[in-house]
């Protein structure tokens, strides 16, 4: 009984090596999407049924009759239920939806009338080709001067072929940075292969597309260019933000602050503080002095290049400066006002001061005031109402230039009380005339 069973099983095995061994009468390749109904041919006369047919997948012989439970996750439609595989009468073996996993070889084996027995051979791809397309990221690498592109088609069956190319536009495809049969491609580009308004395209390829029909996704790579306020005025004392806004570079830039000429890094800190807002990048100095005055520069790099906004900021004296500076100037205005109110007054009274008169000197009684102030109105009268003398006739033809020159009293002179003819008589005699 043994020995009987081993021959049946080395009988069987000899038989299923022939079937793949023999060359088939036909090949065909079908490609069906999964939930497609699909008909794999066996015998293509439809004149001749054959008697007997058989299916193998891949060296296996299928077992007809495979049940919903029995292929995984069918659709939800009722048009799906009942047995998924099903055997034809012409031999063709019929999917009523096609898996993923279906994909394969089959062979086919039928029995002719005369003891003719037909091979034939189907190549089965299931595709799957997602209706969105890839999605196209980047991802800033530890150096700066490098990016990494990532190129993702998650659901396509089987796996497509991603590429990374330079685009350039009706010329077509450039420069190829990576090819490969996956659904996720990562390609590493340097600084050098990168330059401001290129295209870095990635298509995906799929053996259930045209070519014509390729799916992409792209970047247009544009340098940094920050924006923001380039004078920045702050109160001593209070606390200021620097803005500064990069929105227009691709990849996106990294942002960060500096200070000084010498372009010091700003640290995070009690002192300063930074914020960011999707493109915006703010620095918070706290309690600003005159020593936080000066040139902060917002600097964005991205691996086309590096790009500064220069902002300056000014720091002004605090409120109570400005209130002490205020009254310093109104009590010196008010000093100056005093002196030219006093000034003016000493100059409206200067004769009487010169006459030695009552300003600024106390007086006695009112009968002495009126006294000095009679003398000084007689001698007034004595000294500008004397008659002036004539000058004699000019005889000479000469240019002669005549000058006649009247002596007035001092104060000294006043204070002696002498009267007019005493001055006379004690005055020098000058002479009338002056000749040149």
């Amino acid at each position: 009984m043994m020995m009987t069973t081993v021959k049946l099983l080395c009988l069987c095995l000899c038989a299923t090596v022939l079937v793949w061994a023999d060359e088939p009468s036909s090949e065909t390749t079908i490609t069906a999407s999964p939930g497609d109904v699909v008909r794999l041919p066996c015998y293509g006369d439809g004149q001749v049924t054959p008697s007997l047919t058989t299916w193998w997948k891949e060296g296996r012989r299928l077992s007809l009759g495979e049940t919903q439970t029995d292929a995984g996750d069918p659709p939800s439609s009722p048009t799906h239920a009942g047995p998924r595989l099903g055997l034809l009468e012409d031999g063709s073996l019929d999917f009523r939806w096609v898996r993923e996993g279906d994909e394969g070889d089959y062979l086919c084996s039928a029995q002719l009338p005369g003891n003719v027995t037909w091979r034939a051979r189907v190549l089965l791809l299931v595709a799957n080709v997602p209706d969105r397309h890839p999605e196209c990221t980047w991802v800033q690498s530890q150096d700066r001067t490098r990016v990494l592109f990532n190129c993702s088609w998650p659901g396509a069956y089987p796996p497509p072929t991603l590429r990374w190319a330079e685009d350039q536009g009706e010329q077509g495809a450039g420069r190829v940075f990576a090819s490969e049969v996956t659904d996720s491609l990562t390609v590493a580009l340097n600084r050098s292969l990168l330059s401001g308004g290129q295209t870095v395209r990635c298509t995906a390829q799929h053996l259930a597309l045209a070519r014509a029909r390729e799916r992409s996704c792209s970047f247009l790579l544009e340098p940094p260019y920050p924006e923001g306020e380039p004078l920045v005025s702050a109160q001593e004392g209070s606390n200021i933000t620097l803005a500064c806004t990069e929105s227009t570079s691709t990849p996106p830039a990294a942002t960060t602050w500096r200070r000084g000429l010498e372009h010091a890094e700003v640290v995070v800190g009690a002192k300063y503080f930074l914020s960011e807002d999707g493109p915006a990048c703010r620095l918070t100095i706290a309690n600003v002095s005159k020593d936080d005055e000066g040139v902060y520069f917002c600097r964005s790099e991205n691996p086309l290049g590096v790009s500064e906004l220069e902002v300056y900021l000014t720091v002004r004296a605090s409120s109570s400066a400005y209130t002490g500076a205020i009254v310093g100037v109104f009590i010196a205005a008010l000093i100056v006002g005093w002196a030219v109110v006093v000034a003016k007054v000493v100059y409206a009274n200067r004769h009487r001061v010169c006459l030695g008169g009552a300003f600024g000197r106390p007086h006695d009684d009112d009968d002495d005031r009126g006294d000095v102030l009679s003398l000084v109105e007689s001698d007034d009268e004595q000294i500008f109402q004397a008659p002036v003398p004539r000058l004699p006739p000019l005889t000479d033809t000469g240019h002669t230039t005549l000058v006649q020159i009247h002596h007035i009293p001092s104060c000294e002179q006043e204070d002696t009380g002498m009267t007019a003819p005493e001055e006379e008589e004690t005055r020098e005699e000058l002479p009338d005339l002056v000749t040149f």
